[in-house]
């Protein structure tokens, strides 16, 4: 990490500003704090470096710096690269951003010959630049973490594809089907979340530098080139939107908060599954925390965390889109307050997506409670009323007549596994159906359907979705 001087009590030094040919006097520390932006982006040096160096080449073949320039400015920008990952540079107060940090401290490396690096590009192509290289490698990050809580899910699927559970509409127990079907649902989600990330990853993969400012330049730039050394896919098309353009910074930060949603939504669960009104799993002693009145209480923050983070994460977009709603083109200001929603979408998401991985890992169903909760034969009455449509009897007319039967039980005390045949032979004029619970769940074999059968092929496909994820991310990396 970096180390940050202090620039509290405005006693910066006054040190020149890249535009001081153009305003007479020293910027105001107080502005100076203002306006500043590098506590956010220094961790863009990376990017920032690797630009530089590319743009850096291209000057070089373009006849626009010698051998002897370019060897300068290659080697003092390594060294700063170096600096930056020893922990040894130091940002000063007066550097208004990584990229005038980085010039400044390669000034003060390899002297005048540093003013050379910038010629044909300006901060804000070269920000756009940085933050969409940014942008790919986040995607990449992000789509590797649902990868292995993914993964987590189908190790546990795996273990549960006949352990039965109630599924829950309205919060009230509705079907039985299984643990692995359940945990298989968190699955696809996080399929379309892998999906939408690698979609806004395309959008990030054009190349702004060659932009400059707002207009281009007048210089010999071979903007292909840079884009073929960063390993963007393609070139900014027009040099105001490329400037401008921060709907990148939106969509993978859009993509997060649906992804955080469907964290929080796994979250909920697994408060719910511990609570001790539905008993369905147990987190241990190192995954939980107690309170400091209560001494019984053994609470699953940690799963509240994730369903409370993603509030943050929704909050990043509306950030992101408020921000941009109003900006006339090209560049403002504005934008350099992209990157901290951005970045902080970003981190939390990795953190929950981390930590939802390391939960699966180590909770524990019990399958117990789970069938127990599934065993009210009332579970079973759409089973029923769909063995009378098998025997002739319209769906809405079989349902009127299940549905009077679970009326008229409850008024009882019973249940409808404890009707009579003579009871079900004058309701429906048939046989008393099956209430096995398990030969139940095998018959719902429709396709996307609980059956362990058909859970089998659902895990199957999961599992080869994953690895088109591995393989379609070898090729980013």
């Amino acid at each position: 990490m970096s180390r940050f001087a202090s620039s509290a009590g405005c006693t910066a030094p006054l040190v020149p500003k890249l535009w001081a040919g153009r305003l007479g006097e020293h910027t105001s520390p107080i502005v100076e704090r203002y306006t500043s932006s590098v506590a956010d982006d220094v961790r863009l040096y990376v990017e920032d470096i690797e630009g530089s160096r590319a743009h850096a080449r291209m000057l070089l073949e373009a006849g626009l710096l010698t051998p002897a320039q370019h060897e300068a400015l290659d080697s003092g920008l390594q060294t700063v690269l170096e600096e930056f990952e020893a922990g040894t540079f130091v940002v000063e107060p007066a550097d208004e951003d990584v990229h005038s940090a980085v010039e400044r401290r390669l000034h003060e490396q390899i002297g005048t010959v540093a003013g050379m690096l910038h010629a044909g590009r300006s901060r804000n192509d070269q920000v756009a630049t940085d933050l969409r290289l940014f942008a790919k490698r986040a995607c990449v990050a992000l789509v590797e973490r649902i990868i292995e809580l993914q993964s987590v899910l189908l190790r546990r699927a795996a273990e549960h594809r006949e352990s039965v559970m109630p599924s829950y509409t309205h919060l009230q127990r509705a079907q039985p089907v299984t643990l692995a079907h359940h945990l298989l649902a968190h699955v696809a989600m996080l399929r379309r979340d892998a999906e939408r990330l690698l979609d806004a990853r395309r959008r990030c993969d054009e190349l702004p530098l060659g932009s400059g400012a707002v207009a281009g330049s007048t210089l010999p730039l071979d903007r292909a080139r840079v884009a073929a050394l960063l390993g963007f896919a393609a070139v900014s098309q027009n040099s105001m939107d490329a400037v401008a353009d921060r709907d990148f910074a939106v969509e993978i930060t859009a993509a997060c908060a649906l992804l955080m949603t469907h964290c929080s939504r796994i979250g909920e669960e697994i408060v719910v599954w511990t609570s001790a009104e539905f008993g369905f799993a147990a987190l241990p002693d190192t995954h939980a925390t107690g309170s400091s009145l209560m001494p019984q209480k053994k609470n699953a923050d940690v799963a509240e965390l994730a369903r409370g983070r993603s509030a943050r994460v929704l909050g990043d977009v509306v950030t992101l889109l408020t921000m941009l709603k109003g900006l006339p083109l090209a560049y403002n200001r504005d934008l350099q307050e992209d990157k901290r929603p951005l970045f902080d979408a970003v981190d939390t998401t990795l953190d929950t997506l981390a930590m939802l991985a390391n939960l699966f890992e180590v909770l524990r169903f019990d399958t117990d409670a789970m069938r127990s909760a599934a065993s009210d034969s009332d579970l079973l009455a759409t089973d029923v009323a769909e063995l009378l449509v098998l025997r002739g009897i319209p769906f809405r007319q079989a349902h009127e007549i299940v549905g009077s039967l679970v009326r008229r039980t409850h008024t009882d005390g019973r249940s409808l596994a404890d009707l009579s045949a003579a009871e079900w032979e004058a309701a429906s004029g048939g046989a008393a159906p099956d209430f096995d619970l398990d030969a139940a769940l095998r018959r719902r074999k429709t396709l996307g359907g609980p059956a362990p059968e058909e859970t089998a092929r659902q895990m199957d496909a999961a599992r080869r979705r994953v690895e088109q994820l591995r393989t379609a991310l070898d090729g980013m990396r």
